[in-house]
């Protein structure tokens, strides 16, 4: 446990943050390396009392090096919000990304923007007492089209008895027969799980079928073996059941140009709706090159971290879809902002979830108000197994849509006892 006190900072800049709303009054984060250690949890505290009932906390996360981002926070961003208005929503972020641009911004920094624009955005909405969709201009439609993300209940999370694993982003597991094990069965049992997520109402399906080709060749070298052997499932699901469900092939990155061109010669026989990260997404120009011989559709890419890549990405004509994380991107404000940007190159959007509960929220309070948005990415086993150990209020999917969450903010909340003083990886800094 840390506890940090700090007065309220007298700058121009800071008391410009504007002293018409409620006061944020204290920050507090949470690693919670028990369930998730990639995690990081957040609420901000107000003085604006209870409104409907409840206290006006706003709640946010993001995920990948977890103690960098809480440090970044507490250390440095705590004094630009302690004291200050939490309904200046659009002031913090650019005071923060304007602060962060001296020294980088694409790291920890824009992932705790990323954490903070949820936490305002959901205090905005309590205060209001609306969801954060009507507050971004209200419904675009009734409910949202997913798609199940064919992760495990193991995906992220630390192995039983390993206190030092946390893993290595893009690479999980495959993980073992038994239910919800979404990763295992698309390679050994592909027709079966489609026929199953069919018959529960998903329309579309995601594969990780190239993590074990990458983790025993590396991503420069893909043999024609290997590569018939990890497409094999999804050639039997066509070969079963056609085109009544959708297909998608997530690379996770990991290859080179030359290796990512064979994976979509590959996978054209298979009709994709769309590959996304086969190619690694570190040169805009190749991706454009890229998605000019692909020959399917391309989608790129929650790994960029700046809506500098994303114009870059849109106008070299690289991407077929545009994909963003809401709790990477700078947040429910910066993910708007991207999308809206790509409806101009009548390329849709899609919203990426395989980390946590309130990306998944921020990511259905953006698909519920912007047109653009076509899909919601979900991970059936997280959404089932471990997000009901963070969160009081669970998605509601059926039929292959997310309703629209109608509880005022986000839609949920993080489970308060979450955030034990006595926990390691919990801290506090509060205004005098």
């Amino acid at each position: 446990m840390s506890n940090e006190f700090i007065s309220r900072a007298s700058s121009p800049l800071q008391e410009h943050a504007y002293q018409r709303g409620p006061r944020i009054t204290a920050v507090e984060t949470l690693i919670p390396d028990d369930i998730m250690p990639g995690l990081m949890l957040l609420r901000l505290h107000t003085d604006a009392g209870t409104v409907g009932g409840e206290p006006v906390i706003g709640h946010g996360e993001t995920y990948y090096i977890p103690h960098a981002v809480a440090s970044m926070i507490h250390d440095w961003m705590a004094r630009r919000l302690l004291g200050s208005d939490a309904m200046a929503i659009e002031s913090h972020w650019r005071f923060l990304y304007e602060r962060c641009t001296a020294f980088g911004v694409r790291g920890c920094e824009l992932r705790a923007i990323s954490a903070i624009d949820l936490a305002l955005w959901d205090i905005a909405g309590q205060i209001c007492q609306q969801p954060i969709w009507r507050l971004l201009g209200g419904p675009v439609r009734d409910r949202i089209p997913v798609y199940n993300s064919c992760g495990g209940p193991g995906y992220g999370r630390r192995p039983a008895g390993d206190l030092n694993s946390q893993g290595w982003p893009g690479h999980g597991s495959l993980g073992k027969p038994g239910l919800l094990e979404d990763n295992w069965n698309s390679v050994h049992q592909p027709v079966e799980l489609a026929e199953e997520l069919l018959a529960e109402g998903y329309k579309a399906m995601k594969f990780w079928s190239l993590d074990r080709i990458y983790a025993e060749s590396g991503g420069h070298r893909v043999g024609w073996e290997d590569l018939e052997e990890a497409l094999r499932p999804m050639h039997q699901i066509r070969e079963k059941l056609d085109m009544k469900i959708e297909i998608m092939l997530d690379g996770h990155g990991f290859f080179s140009l030359p290796a990512a061109l064979r994976i979509a010669e590959a996978m054209r026989e298979i009709k994709p709706l769309w590959m996304e990260d086969v190619i690694r997404p570190d040169n805009v120009d190749t991706i454009a090159d890229f998605r000019d011989r692909a020959g399917v559709p391309i989608a790129v890419s929650e790994m960029l971290i700046s809506r500098e890549d994303y114009r870059l990405v849109l106008e070299r004509g690289g991407a077929d879809y545009i994909m963003t994380d809401p709790t990477w991107v700078g947040g429910i404000s910066e993910s708007r902002r991207v999308a809206e940007f790509a409806q101009a190159y009548n390329i849709p959007t899609l919203m990426h979830d395989c980390t946590g509960p309130l990306t998944l929220f921020s990511g259905l309070q953006i698909s519920a108000s912007v047109p653009n948005i076509t899909y919601q990415e979900s991970v059936r086993a997280h959404i089932r197994t471990f997000y009901p150990m963070l969160i009081d209020e669970n998605v509601n999917i059926t039929d292959g849509h997310a309703a629209l969450p109608e509880r005022p903010g986000l839609g949920t909340r993080l489970l308060p006892e979450l955030f034990d003083e006595e926990h390691p990886n919990y801290r506090i800094t509060k205004l005098n």
